[in-house]
């Protein structure tokens, strides 16, 4: 008997010692390990193989064989080949090598031939996202960060498996955008004379901030990150947040200005005048620009935190009201986002906006990104809105990580959501009906800048928490598990530190 329970034993621990080395992020849905114990070693004549397969019924799905032939990668699209290639990766991550070796593989373009000496066992192996929308935000207007800069947070993404960047290009803070029929908006409000230090003092650094990115740098890093199957989503944020562009063109506000491109921040009482003609070219001249150089099928119309204190005290847009027969003020900024839908929709595209404008009569095939914790009936995916969920209380990543004694200070925005909130979120909650979880097509985690100054910054507040992230997107409820997840997010560090990767080490 005690011969047999030493047998099993071994036979059980040698299995997940095994298995261990297809422990990736995020988890496949299936391992299947070789049951005669073959092993395939990773050697100069290793060869690795895409094939491209129809029978795999999702177009990201991916399915990985490794035998005595080598290794192929098998999906429907190129799509599902380039994420089960993201999960080669991992699998011949340094951490996968015998004790004392290291790998002289680059992360960015694994040289597979180099990476010698791993023992992988004969396995089939085959992953499925959850959501078909698996997004990260960066915002560059708080602070502003170089096309380079922008090109490692999608290379960040793409190895996390995740397929669509939405990029906050135009706010209070600056215009980060080029648009040549109206060269203002980067001439001036791409620029602000001053910063304030900390949490809106009124203490100011007096230097003139900002920068901004030609058309060329906008197709340059939308075409990058296509050949990382990364669509992004631009977001032009209107009728608020929209000072810098008054700055350049003060004719369009309710007062006329002055204004200065908002060297504070929060929340501006000024918006753009509803009740103003030019208002509606200036931004159908901007989405015609921005749809020309963005092939993403929704454009993003932000909407969020539009005071209408200007709307009250201003006669073209009070007359606007009274002309369009509208009952209040967030009625007008409905007919705002419905007249922008129907530009969008003329040119194919479908409009996403944050959760406020579900309460400003917009049509029901807008897209609301959920980043308030609404409940019950409140929460838009019971309106029979599709929805992508960003709740701020768990995945706003400017939020901190780790305890801190002081959420007031000068360091971060503020507010606490670790590694293991992230984990465990559920974005489809049963509460709903299964026609309502339907309307919940995907999840995405927010990175806000007005605290995040430095490239080395943002790497540390989304990582680990974007391989956390990664595991909603396409995990399975029932699969999920932290802290096998941080057993398996082991072999992922390997990865950030072979790229130079900064990221929070607390409790790893």
């Amino acid at each position: 008997m005690r011969s047999l329970f030493v047998s099993l034993f071994l036979l059980f621990t040698g299995a997940i010692t095994v298995k261990a080395q297809y422990d990736i992020i995020p988890m496949p849905q299936t391992v299947n390990i070789d049951a005669k114990g073959r092993m395939l070693t990773v050697d100069s004549a290793l060869v690795v193989t895409d094939r491209l397969n129809s029978a795999i019924s999702s177009p990201e799905g991916w399915r990985m064989t490794v035998d005595k032939r080598g290794i192929t990668i098998e999906g429907s699209t190129t799509r599902g080949i380039f994420y089960g290639r993201q999960a080669l990766r991992q699998i011949l991550a340094p951490s996968n090598l015998p004790q004392g070796e290291a790998s002289t593989g680059a992360a960015t373009s694994p040289s597979w031939e180099r990476q010698e000496g791993a023992k992988l066992p004969f396995a089939t192996i085959e992953s499925t996202p959850r959501f078909a929308y698996r997004g990260m935000h960066l915002d560059i207007c708080r602070h502003f960060f170089s096309k380079d800069v922008v090109k490692q947070y999608i290379d960040m993404m793409a190895l996390h498996g995740m397929n669509t960047l939405h990029w906050h290009l135009s706010d209070d803070q600056g215009w980060r955008i080029e648009i040549k029929s109206w060269p203002r908006l980067t001439q001036v409000g791409a620029w602000r004379d001053r910063t304030v230090i900390g949490r809106n003092m009124g203490l100011y650094d007096h230097t003139m901030y900002g920068g901004f990115y030609t058309q060329k740098d906008i197709r340059e890093v939308v075409a990058y990150a296509a050949e990382r199957h990364i669509t992004i989503i631009p977001e032009i944020d209107m009728p608020g947040h929209m000072v810098a562009a008054l700055t350049a063109y003060p004719e369009l506000g309710c007062t006329g200005g002055p204004y200065e491109v908002w060297p504070d921040w929060g929340v501006s009482d000024d918006i753009l005048c509803a009740g103003n003609p030019r208002v509606y070219q200036f931004l159908t001249d901007v989405l015609t620009e921005v749809m020309e150089l963005f092939p993403s099928a929704i454009i993003h119309l932000g909407g969020d935190e539009a005071p209408k204190v200007r709307w009250k005290h201003c006669p073209r847009c009070q007359q606007k009201m009274r002309d369009l027969g509208l009952a209040n003020e967030d009625q007008l900024q409905g007919y705002m986002v419905r007249e922008m839908e129907k530009l969008l929709a003329a040119n194919g595209r479908r409009i996403m906006g944050w959760d406020e404008i579900m309460y400003c009569d917009v049509p029901h095939n807008a897209i609301i990104m959920n980043w308030r914790d609404w409940k019950g009936v409140d929460d838009p995916a019971m309106q029979g809105f599709d929805v992508v969920r960003t709740p701020n209380s768990t995945l706003y990543f400017d939020f901190y990580q780790i305890p801190s004694s002081d959420w007031t200070n000068t360091t971060l925005i503020g507010g606490y959501s670790p590694l293991k909130k992230v984990y465990d979120y559920e974005p489809a909650p049963d509460t709903l009906t299964s026609e309502q979880q339907a309307h919940v097509i995907g999840v995405q985690a927010n990175l806000w800048t007005e605290y995040i100054a430095y490239p080395e910054l943002i790497e540390y507040q989304v990582l680990p928490r974007m391989a956390a992230l990664a595991e909603v997107q396409w995990a399975n409820p029932e699969q999920k598990n932290y802290e096998a997840f941080c057993q398996r997010l082991k072999r992922l560090l390997t990865i950030y530190d072979s790229e130079g990767w900064h990221y929070c080490r607390q409790g790893l």
